[in-house]
């Protein structure tokens, strides 16, 4: 079983993220004690005779808790879940957070993997999206962070985003790959509902790049990843050899994990998901007084079909039709197959040994593909 905990602030907001966030620190302090109430109160969630493998910090931005802060949830953790902190542990940074002496707090901790929102190296597209760092700090924080022993590092990027040029975007990729990282998250621009971001779109002021321009940044990032020696192991995912993601490809494998914070999900590996109220005042007012905030949902046979052919075929180890068939009943690998034929037969999808995944081609329809094997 894995564990995320989503620590929510954030020192501003970026114009493009809906994720669930508070700017500013006013109900700091008495967060920290409530995600201690959390984890406490949740302890008999985990199995009898389960540990936690890898841990997730993510947000928000995490890299505001001071080391103290961090050393007391991870000595809880240790305490309650049998963690042995063998597995990932991963937290989510700001480059600018990322100190000499922040990145030696991070390695006294059981910390081994930080992964850095940098999204651009340009100055222009950082002030576009109210990103608080330099391209420099980036460098600053990769230096510090290797020189304490953490290597395994991931970085963001942002791709087709207004009057972003091919140029550019080929030089975000060129000072990636001269940083060495290995591992590499690159997200198409989102345009969510209520951000900054699209309030300008929707006033005139921004106008988003189109689908031409968009197609040919994703060729170039996966020609340009693929031929440095990366892995295309998730549509929007690359790493080196064995270096992909563990907690994050839990996620596309159904593996069990317990969420922790306001607005986190859990998982119980078979088909019931809770989430924890996306407010900080509920949440943290109601586990002060002993009571997680929380709503539950029973995923049906159809929906836990559809998370299956979703989930599994975003990356390169597919669709198994055996699982399938064990998981989903005898006929229903046959019912799959009838509707991936016509994606077979184009060429966006290959059925290998039991196994379906997307080729290369199949990768840019990838949405329209899973809709069509949703049975």
């Amino acid at each position: 079983m894995n564990l995320y905990l989503h620590i929510p602030f954030c020192a501003s907001r970026c114009s493009y993220c809906d994720f669930y966030t508070q700017v500013g620190g006013r109900w700091r302090r008495d967060f920290l004690t409530a995600l201690l109430g959390e984890l406490r109160l949740r302890r008999d969630e985990l199995p009898e005779g389960e540990h936690i493998e890898h841990i997730y910090l993510g947000g928000g931005t995490p890299s505001l808790l001071t080391i103290e802060e961090l050393r007391l949830i991870f000595s809880l953790i240790s305490e309650l879940y049998a963690s042995s902190y063998e597995g990932e542990i991963t937290i989510e940074c700001n480059p600018d957070d990322v100190t000499e002496a922040y990145a030696e707090g991070l390695a006294s901790l059981p910390i081994n993997r930080v992964s850095m929102g940098v999204q651009s190296f340009d100055a222009d597209d950082l002030t576009f999206l109210n990103r608080r760092h330099s391209a420099q700090q980036v460098h600053s924080a990769i230096r510090a962070l290797r020189q304490c022993g953490i290597t395994n590092l991931s970085l963001d990027l942002i791709y087709g985003l207004p009057r972003q040029t091919e140029a550019k975007w080929r030089a975000n990729i060129k000072e990636f790959l001269s940083l060495g990282v290995p591992h590499l998250s690159a997200y198409h621009l989102i345009y969510e509902e209520g951000t900054a971001l699209t309030r300008l779109v929707e006033r005139g002021k921004v106008k988003p790049v189109d689908e031409e321009a968009s197609l040919l940044f994703f060729q170039i990032l996966i020609d340009e990843l693929r031929a440095a020696g990366y892995e295309h192991y998730e549509i929007s995912n690359f790493a080196l050899p064995g270096l992909h993601a563990r907690h994050n490809t839990g996620y596309w494998q159904g593996v069990p994990y317990l969420g922790f914070g306001p607005s986190a999900h859990s998982f119980d590996g078979r088909r019931t998901r809770s989430y924890n109220v996306p407010s900080l005042k509920t949440y943290t007012t109601e586990l002060l007084s002993g009571r997680r905030p929380y709503e539950e949902e029973h995923l049906s046979d159809e929906e836990l079909q559809h998370e299956y052919v979703m989930t599994r075929l975003r990356t390169q180890w597919g669709i198994s039709l055996e699982e399938y068939q064990e998981l989903f009943g005898g006929k229903a690998p046959e019912a799959l197959l009838h509707d991936a034929r016509p994606h077979l037969e184009a060429g966006k999808l290959t059925d290998q040994s039991g196994v379906l995944r997307l080729t290369p081609s199949g990768v840019f329809i990838s949405d329209g593909i899973i809709a069509d094997l949703f049975v």
